[in-house]
């Protein structure tokens, strides 16, 4: 029976076939070899992304009713785009906006998304709910065969930054808001409006003990923002103390919101 080599045998041989590559390869030739083979695997990346994009235009044209139609599948559709490095909202010409008609259809959805933040901004101060915008959207838009996700609203949103126009999404908590000015808030603010969630509205009382605020620190960030019109303040309880309401994070907006639209 033939013996298989040992431990010892082999790293002889790795010794071996590395002093002979030494011997025989200069520097300059491990740097060329090196140099192949990077291109090699760059042009085989590049060959596979050419693959993938014509197999994504192929699916697009397959589904393309899907896509304009099913929020979810629109969703899913853009994700895969993004793997490839494709982003059919970049113009409103080319291929994909032909195809498609995405890019208007998003072009649109910022327009009513301008409109609908600017009818609510006198009762929530320029901060409304990323859920109640798409709320408004979808009953602005009954006539309209495209259903409207969150997603196709953050999408739309992105494009109305290069406007410079202080439309944003930021994240209070666990929940989205979406800013059409260009008000800066701190961290106190966002602490504020997130504590004022759970009932939508705080008091100064509240905001100290909650937070482990002084009362000059609770009064100040709490003013501020009445001052920015992010928020109402209601004098008339029987225990004398005002309450200040946030629209942005309550449920009064999106009635407010649905009869001036």
């Amino acid at each position: 029976m033939r013996r298989r080599p040992g431990i010892g045998g082999l790293q002889t041989a790795a010794a071996a076939r590395v002093r002979f590559l030494l011997i025989f390869f200069s520097p300059d030739q491990y740097r060329l070899l090196g140099e192949n083979v990077a291109k090699l695997k760059t042009d085989l990346m590049k060959e596979q992304l050419t693959t993938f994009r014509s197999q994504l235009e192929d699916f697009a044209r397959k589904h393309k009713n899907d896509i304009r139609k099913n929020p979810a599948f629109r969703s899913q559709f853009h994700e895969m785009c993004a793997k490839v490095g494709v982003d059919p909202l970049a113009s409103n010409k080319g291929f994909w906006a032909e195809l498609l008609g995405i890019g208007d259809f998003y072009y649109e959805l910022g327009v009513q998304i301008v409109d609908i933040c600017l009818a609510t901004r006198p009762h929530n101060g320029g901060l409304i709910k990323l859920e109640e915008l798409c709320k408004l959207l979808n009953q602005r838009r009954k006539s309209a065969r495209e259903a409207v996700s969150e997603d196709d609203c953050l999408r739309a949103i992105s494009k109305l930054k290069v406007l410079g126009s202080g439309f944003e999404v930021i994240s209070v908590g666990k929940r989205k808001l979406v800013r059409s000015v260009p008000t800066e808030l701190n961290k106190d603010h966002n602490e504020i409006l997130e504590l004022a969630q759970a009932q939508g509205f705080v008091t100064v009382e509240e905001v100290e003990k909650r937070l482990s605020w002084s009362s000059g620190r609770a009064t100040d960030a709490l003013e501020t923002l009445l001052d920015e019109g992010l928020a109402m303040v209601d004098d008339g309880h029987r225990d004398g103390k005002r309450r200040y309401w946030f629209p942005c994070v309550s449920s009064i907006s999106s009635y407010v919101g649905a009869e001036t639209l």
